[in-house]
């Protein structure tokens, strides 16, 4: 069952990464930095802020449950 919820998670993970990979390439860097005023973040930033907290979620994920495993980045 373990490996069955692996497998299911890195096809997701991946479909949306393939997602993710085709909008960015629709975009220009000026388009993905752009702000539209100086309370808004940019596409850039927000991304890297999901990205963030994700590797954080997940890693805390694996801590917890394999507290003996180290961890890689």
């Amino acid at each position: 069952m373990k490996n069955d919820f692996i497998a299911a998670s890195t096809l997701q993970f991946e479909y949306y990464k393939s997602l993710g990979d085709k909008t960015f390439s629709q975009l220009t860097e000026e388009e993905l930095l752009h702000q539209p005023n100086d309370t808004s973040n940019s596409i850039a930033i927000i991304v890297n802020h999901v990205h963030g907290n994700m590797l954080s979620r997940w890693l805390s994920l694996i801590h917890i449950s394999e507290p003996t495993r180290p961890l890689y980045i």
